[in-house]
């Protein structure tokens, strides 16, 4: 049932999908210490298309691939593959709380896709601002780099080429023919196509094997099956229920609770520049995302 409003329960669900978001980029980056990260990200969509096909056929809505959306579908497979690609190898160079704020920014790209390719998506002077914002919270993100905090400039730009990449699917999502097909049938689409790519592509970026351990393959299962298939599909079910915008803000604590188990894992330092970073990020997309 539709509700005007956020309840206790949808609280609290949200508040375990914004945490699970952010516990998936740890998992990444253990599971990079054992495989490979483009081969561990194409063996990941490999497993994924098991786990959301069966999904779909438990739905009793089996996978159809549609002559119509080859294109589409090819076309925001090989986006998803390198959104994946440059997250995975980001999370390889990078502290995980700078490369979460960084590729979260997301939203900001997507305005600027959806002016120019989508009707009725044009940028008012209040998305203006907010562009304006959150583009500063990334450039400080990015400019931020001090001695003993993780930073790296290459994985810094992976991680925006992530973001990029993860506005581009969702601006195909909504430009193509992929949007007649659902959420599902998109993500279907999205992880049938990289899986061949990223392990096609893996070779070039080293030995597939580091030190792989079964808590290596466990973090792999888990992402395949609970971060891709279950997060992504419990996801579509809170937007079908509650308000968007009450949704879409709760992805704002995302970055904040990457930032703190990047601290209290990995030792990662919090500066006053992350900060000031995360919150121009958060009030920008805000304003981006406000109603007309």
């Amino acid at each position: 049932m539709r509700k005007d409003r956020i309840d206790g329960a949808g609280a609290a669900s949200l508040l375990g999908v914004t945490a699970l978001l952010a516990l998936n980029q740890v998992i990444i980056v253990e599971v990079n210490e054992g495989i490979q990260p483009v081969f561990f990200a194409g063996l990941r969509s490999a497993l994924a298309v098991a786990f959301v096909g069966l999904w779909l056929w438990a739905r009793g809505r089996p996978p159809v691939l549609r002559r119509k959306d080859l294109g589409p579908g090819l076309l925001i497979g090989t986006v998803f593959a390198a959104e994946f690609l440059c997250l995975f190898l980001a999370l390889d160079l990078t502290a995980l709380g700078r490369a979460s704020v960084i590729f979260y920014s997301m939203p900001f790209w997507l305005a600027i896709m959806a002016h120019f390719g989508l009707p009725g998506e044009r940028i008012t002077r209040i998305k203006a601002i907010g562009l304006l914002l959150a583009f500063a919270g990334t450039a400080t993100a990015i400019l931020s780099r001090q001695p003993g905090t993780g930073g790296s400039l290459a994985g810094d730009l992976l991680a925006l080429g992530a973001a990029l990449g993860w506005a581009g699917t969702a601006f195909l999502a909504r430009k193509t023919s992929l949007r007649e097909a659902g959420p599902e049938m998109q993500l279907f689409w999205m992880v049938l196509v990289s899986a061949p790519l990223l392990i096609l592509a893996a070779p070039a970026f080293g030995p597939l094997i580091r030190e792989v351990t079964p808590y290596h393959i466990l973090g792999l299962i888990f992402q395949s099956s609970i971060v891709v298939a279950g997060g992504f599909i419990f996801w579509l079910w809170l937007l079908s229920v509650y308000p968007t915008a009450t949704v879409a803000s709760f992805s704002f604590l995302t970055p904040v609770f990457a930032i703190t188990l990047g601290a209290l894992l990995y030792g990662e330092r919090v500066t006053l520049a992350m900060g000031v970073a995360t919150v121009l990020i958060a009030v920008g997309i805000v304003l981006i995302n406000r109603r007309a």
